[in-house]
């Protein structure tokens, strides 16, 4: 069994060492330094030098992979995932791209494929789970809390990312959508605030993202639904900052006879500020409540970095649940063609249990209570 993965970032690297245990594993990625810190860590992964935003290479790069997983960049994922699927490979995709993946649908189809997307923390276990109960409720109110943070807290930012900082920057600025009393309700990114005390972190800040994605469309009969990202207090003042100054605009300017993006400028300039260290403590937390008239389930995570492996709480909650799905196809357990939401994988008893075992076997608990 052959498996590709495009990207070799935190993400991608915790995946291809995840999957080396049992398959061939070959990762792309267009950074020798990325491709170099994959192989001081596992060996037995293949590594590629590759422009992957050049897809008119997929056909005959992706030729002798049995199954692929897409993990780079938000800003190239959609496009990424229709060659991939073009080239006729089933796939699993945590590229969390802005655009709507249900547009492939078809294509998938008709090229007999199954592209499961969303497959990380949130959106995916989050997506998962809901799915997952909506099965066995009548639900009336689904609320995501998530967050990952370092837990060295360094001034002015407090935030560290494993991914691409263009992509934190994108949930930012990108409308948020929730739906409330059944419409649809649209508010700025980072609006909404409100101070959460956890358990484990003390008093967070959460604010309005646009995380529900596919859940507004599939999930359309649930009269409540919103989900809200989660960081240290002071966050959305400093965020709010740049907005208001444009460094997270899109629109070009000019710059001593050259035209910059200030959004593309920034992430450049945040990259080294927000770069997790390979060996730095952090931590994923998330809070999920599905309520229906009778009852609230409430499915609480908390996950740290792993010193063992010496790998980021992030990189194993996003990335094991996506070597799950991509163990769940190998397998047969789904096996539908088309684009699916981890919302339409969870529905099946049989595949929601096998991730959230694959998961427990990895040591990434979900609490689950009811009230």
């Amino acid at each position: 069994m052959q498996i590709a993965i495009l990207g070799a970032g935190m993400v991608g690297r915790a995946m291809a060492i995840d999957l080396a245990a049992k398959y061939r594993v070959t990762s792309f990625d267009v950074s020798n330094h990325a491709l170099q810190l994959l192989n001081r860590k596992n060996d037995a992964v293949k590594t590629v030098n590759a422009d992957l935003g050049d897809h008119t290479q997929y056909g005959a790069m992706l030729a002798d992979f049995d199954f692929v997983i897409s993990a780079v960049p938000g800003f190239m994922g959609y496009r990424t995932l229709e060659a991939i699927i073009r080239a006729g490979k089933n796939v699993v995709d945590i590229s969390f791209f802005p655009e709507n993946a249900l547009e492939l649908d078809a294509l998938a189809k008709e090229k007999n494929v199954t592209a499961i997307v969303d497959c990380g923390v949130a959106p995916g276990m989050s997506n998962l789970i809901l799915g997952y109960h909506n099965e066995h409720m009548a639900i009336t109110s689904f609320e995501c809390l998530v967050g990952g943070l370092p837990k060295k807290r360094v001034y002015p930012f407090e935030y560290k990312a494993p991914f691409s900082p263009m992509d934190v920057l994108e949930e930012y600025t990108r409308p948020a959508r929730y739906v409330e009393n059944s419409h649809i309700v649209t508010k700025p990114a980072l609006s909404d605030a409100e101070l959460i005390d956890f358990e484990n972190v003390g008093t967070l800040e959460s604010f309005n993202t646009d995380g529900l994605r596919s859940i507004l469309f599939t999930m359309g009969h649930i009269p409540n639904m919103k989900e809200k990202t989660l960081r240290y207090p002071g966050h959305i003042d400093l965020m709010q900052g740049l907005i208001k100054a444009g460094f997270l605009s899109k629109i070009p300017v000019s710059f001593k006879g050259q035209q910059i993006t200030p959004l593309e400028y920034t992430s450049t300039l945040l990259f080294d500020q927000w770069k997790l260290g390979e060996t730095e403590e952090e931590f994923t937390l998330m809070q999920i409540k599905i309520s229906d008239p009778s009852k609230t389930i409430c499915y609480d995570l908390y996950d740290e970095y792993d010193i063992v492996t010496q790998t980021s709480s992030m990189s194993r909650t996003t990335g094991y649940t996506c070597t799950a799905a991509l163990n769940m196809l190998i397998e047969k357990l789904f096996t539908a063609k088309g684009v699916f939401p981890p919302e339409l994988v969870g529905k099946d008893e049989a595949c929601f249990n096998y991730i959230m075992n694959y998961l427990k076997e990895r040591n990434i608990h979900y609490r689950v209570t009811e009230s």
